[in-house]
């Protein structure tokens, strides 16, 4: 257990202090994250929310795993995730359309579930 938590204070540590995003932006999409559910609850109700919610952060974690291992944690550059070495550092300097890609498709994807299996 107390491996497991390791690992997820390092992977907290590199999402606090990765500049892929601007710090502004790490902050507004949990807004926009929220603003969304609140609005999918309205429109579909609670069952279908937390259906939607409980698909896509199973196949956001999918991802981040996905990306965790192919980086070796951060480390090397993966499809569209470079890494640079900066002042005998290395740093993850960009994220590209692939990720968000594949973020929108898991969005989409478990609004479909969701609708389907509610």
């Amino acid at each position: 257990m107390a491996k497991l938590l390791n690992e997820i204070s390092d992977d907290l540590r590199f999402i606090k202090s990765h500049t892929m995003q601007p710090k502004w932006y790490k902050t507004v999409k949990i807004f926009i994250l929220l603003g969304f559910l609140v609005g999918y609850w309205y429109l579909f109700g609670w069952l279908k929310t937390v259906i939607f919610l409980a698909v896509f952060m199973f196949l956001s974690l999918l991802i981040h795993l996905l990306y965790r291992v192919k980086t070796k944690k951060y480390t090397q550059s993966w499809l569209d995730f470079i890494v640079v070495e900066e002042n005998n550092e290395i740093k993850a300097k960009s994220i590209g359309k692939f990720y968000y890609l594949i973020i929108l498709f898991n969005a989409i994807l478990s609004v479909v579930i969701s609708q389907l299996f509610a």
